[in-house]
Order: structure tokens, then sequence, then C-alpha cells
């Protein structure tokens, strides 16, 4: 099976908030490419083995179950993309399992967390704010999280993990170092949530690193070009070493 590629999405999302890429990539990449998008434990439709349990999202855990069902599927090795929080997971992925990961390419990845900037981003998500101020998005939430235990829940656990990264990195400049295969940084020129320094900074500690900055683009996924990224991430997989015979 020719190496495939893996969508992560990013915190609040789940498998069909990356349809439009994964459609944009099919005509970009070569016939019989598998383009898998992945769900992560405790969003979307996938459960949290762990059903009982209200702890924050776990990088390494979410990154487990990524090479649990890259085995379940008969993926050996794959180009992963990650957005935001996908990200993340797809790059500490890179670095500890460098047989499985062909190449890397992240879109609104933010590295550099602070307990300052832990707070500014959980305090987004209250979801009682949520649903006095965006009721469609929290509807929309509330949709997409369901079998997962619900949205309120999500949020809960992704405001828990954020102050679990700023407290302890997981993804550092060492980390990021030990990453052998190609890693594309790529961040929207209008992200209020990164900084271009933050990226460029990302990308020195990287062997193989590269940035890309998308015009008129913000930090959410939906505000970026679908066919645009695509061609970021069927470039990447396209350059990137073929897997040993």
């Amino acid at each position: 099976m020719p190496d495939a590629i893996l969508l992560l999405h990013g915190a609040l999302g789940a498998r069909d908030t990356l349809r439009p890429l994964a459609d944009a990539l099919a005509p970009l990449v070569p016939a019989g490419t598998p383009v898998h998008a992945h769900e992560f434990a405790g969003h979307g439709a996938t459960p949290d083995p762990d059903a009982a349990s209200d702890a924050p999202y776990d990088v390494a855990r979410l990154a487990a179950g990524v090479l649990d069902a890259m085995d379940r599927d008969g993926i050996a090795r794959a180009t992963v993309f990650g957005y935001s929080m996908g990200g993340y997971v797809a790059l500490l992925l890179a670095a500890e399992h460098p047989a499985r990961v062909r190449a890397v390419v992240t879109l609104a990845t933010k590295l550099a967390w602070t307990p300052e900037s832990a707070a500014r981003e959980t305090s987004r998500l209250d979801p009682a704010a949520i649903r006095a101020k965006v009721p469609r998005f929290a509807d929309a939430l509330a949709a997409r999280h369901g079998d997962a235990g619900g949205w309120e829940r999500v949020l809960s656990r992704t405001a828990a993990m954020m102050h679990a990264i700023a407290a302890r990195p997981t993804v550092t400049p060492d980390v990021l170092a030990a990453i052998a295969c190609p890693a594309r940084i790529c961040v929207g020129d209008r992200d209020a949530t990164m900084t271009l320094d933050e990226c460029a900074a990302a990308v020195r500690a990287l062997p193989k690193g590269e940035l890309a900055v998308l015009p008129a683009t913000g930090h959410p996924l939906e505000h970026a070009d679908p066919a645009r990224l695509a061609r970021e991430v069927a470039e990447v997989h396209a350059r990137a070493e073929t897997a040993p015979s």
C-alpha cells in the first residue's frame, strides 16, 4: 500500500471538519493514495475508552490512539496533517515514532504556551457564554459531540488540557529537534492565536522545518481555503522520501 495521508482535527473538532480538506486532496495525490481522517477519542462520534473520566485530554494518549488507528487500518507510514491540537499531536508522533511518519504539515498549531496564553484561550471555552453569545455554534457543538459525552464536557477537558500543556509542554524545542522528517508549519496571516515569530522559532528548531503563511486566513480551520491547504499537504507528501522497500 502506498504511504497514506492522515488528517487530524483540532480541539472541539471531529472527523467531519476535515472533509473539505480530504475532498480537495483527492485529485492532488497519486491514484491509490489512502487519505484518512482520524477522529480523536472523546470527540464527535468516538467515545473515550475511559468514559467515566473528566480528566484533561492527554496529548500522549491522543498520539497513541492515532497509532492504534493506523495499525487497524493497515497504514504502515503516513504524511500527517494536523490542525491546531492535531498538529501538536502530529509533531509528537513524528518525534517518537519516526518510522511511521513520512512528513508533517501543521496549521495554526500553537507551540509557545504560557499560563497567560492558556488563560486567554480557555476564557473562550465557557459553555454558558457560548450558548448566550453564539447559540448556533453551541448547537453545532452539541450535534457534533453527542456521542462523546456532551459538548460541555469536551470544552472542559480541552481547557484543562491547555492548562496542562502550559504548565508542562509536551512538544518542546528538544522534541522538535528530534523530528527527522520534513515538517511544514503553516499559519494564517490573520491568526490572532499565535504569532509569526512563534512559528519561525519552531521552524528553526526543526531539522527539516519550513514555514508557510496562508493569506487572508484566520485561526479557524474554516477560514483556510481547502484547495490552498491541500496543495501544501500534497507538495510536502510528494517531496518527502518514499518509504524504504
